[in-house]
């Protein structure tokens, strides 16, 4: 329910019950010269059906709740509702109001009484979900209040009018899809993690066993060549054709080996990107400028690979579809953040492009940096362009002692990705 539908709810909710309260008395009283004429008792009656009609029919409690200048509290009306809702007779509430904040679990009060405050100072409508202990059937219960604030005349204080409802259900399912996130979260963290353990060590073997073994054969043809007679042109160009056949092999080990895990990250992030901004220069043709003052950030091998493979992505994409001709690479630090900024000059990203359900690239990055703890945000470069931002919590035990400029503001229009 909206401000506005709450408002006029209430509104007529306010006038159906100081008509319902005028004609109560009216009707038991007999008709006399000094009372109201039969039409209008009719009229009120008619009127307090109606009132009687809609709330009966109003899912939840339907209620008045004053606060006064001494801090006391009342409830000048509730529904039918208030037993099913609160397990709790209405006329004991009514007897005792302060009751409904002893239903309130208590690690739930505070917001419940700043939303109050809060409502009151302002005069704006007062939304406020929390939970209740309901004694009648040993449980808890999720309920959502929504009312509207207006003063008194002459007595200092404010009546809420409104309605609570039983939100349990809806909430339980929120609770429920917010822990499968996480668990789906932690899995694909999980999976990564193995993933890049794998590759690690798969580089490993293909680097040391094949890249021996190719080392040893090079070594004996060459041996093995020296002995060939010279005049033999033919076993000449065949040991020729078989030198520059293993050559070939072992640049395709070492590159193999690169790609499924740069053995620069051994020496650190930084020395791996500025690796890899030289490496995409060369092999995209776009100018790449690494940016950074620190010497080393201290990050465990699976957040440092993380990072890494992020940046593999972004300038991935880049090449791909940004028709950009320079890239802005930059990497910041502060107390208690890592930023990483890829800025480039191309045609920028479209809202759609975002949306895309093939876009796996952008959502990998993302879950990249969700897994880490940290946010991946994109928004346009000033001039044109895009800047990919991301930023994680350190894990450094020493970050007290060391210093940075802290990170570039997020510029106008960025959006986080997969939030």
């Amino acid at each position: 329910m909206s401000a506005m539908g709450t408002t006029g709810t209430s509104g007529t909710m306010d006038k159906s019950m100081a008509n319902a309260q005028q004609a109560a008395p009216a009707a038991a009283a007999p008709a006399s010269p000094g009372t109201a004429p039969p039409a209008i008792a009719q009229a009120l009656q008619q009127a307090q059906a109606r009132f009687d009609a809609i709330v009966r029919n109003t899912p939840g409690l339907v209620y008045q709740f004053e606060r006064r200048a001494d801090g006391s509290v009342a409830f000048p009306y509730l529904s039918d509702g208030c037993q099913a809702l609160l397990g709790v007779p209405a006329a004991e509430l009514h007897a005792q109001p302060e009751r409904f904040f002893e239903l309130i679990l208590e690690e739930d009060r505070k917001s419940y009484l700043d939303a109050m405050q809060a409502s009151a100072a302002s005069l704006w409508s007062w939304n406020w979900e929390g939970r209740i202990w309901v004694d009648a059937w040993k449980d808890v219960k999720w309920i959502n209040l929504r009312c509207t604030p207006h003063l008194l005349p002459g007595a200092d204080a404010v009546r809420w009018e409104g309605i609570m409802t039983n939100i349990t259900e809806s909430k339980l399912e929120q609770l429920e899809v917010r822990q499968s996130r996480a668990r789906l979260a932690e899995l694909t963290a999980h999976i990564e993690t193995v993933k890049e353990q794998e590759r690690t060590r798969i580089a490993r073997e293909i680097h040391d066993d094949l890249g021996g073994n190719l080392t040893a054969i090079k070594m004996a043809l060459a041996m093995l060549s020296r002995r060939l007679p010279q005049d033999d042109a033919a076993l000449q160009e065949k040991a020729a054709y078989v030198d520059s056949l293993v050559d070939r092999t072992i640049d395709a080990v070492h590159r193999i080996s690169l790609d499924l895990r740069p053995s620069i990250l051994d020496f650190g992030l930084v020395a791996a990107l500025e690796w890899q901004a030289k490496e995409f220069g060369t092999q995209a043709g776009i100018e790449v400028v690494f940016d950074s003052a620190l010497g080393e950030i201290e990050l465990d091998p699976d957040r440092a690979s993380a990072l890494f493979r992020i940046v593999q992505e972004a300038l991935n994409n880049i090449a791909k579809h940004a028709r950009a001709s320079k890239v802005a690479l930059q990497l910041g630090r502060t107390r208690q953040y890592i930023s990483l900024k890829i800025s480039d000059n191309g045609r920028g990203i479209a809202p759609a492009d975002r949306a895309k359900p093939q876009s796996f690239g952008l959502r990998g990055m993302a879950e990249r940096a969700r897994a880490l703890g940290g946010t991946l945000t994109l928004s346009h470069a000033p001039g044109g362009g895009t800047v990919v931002a991301i930023r994680i919590k350190r894990e450094n035990r020493h970050a007290a002692h060391e210093t940075a400029a802290p990170p570039s503001p997020a510029a106008p229009g960025s959006a986080t990705i997969g939030s």
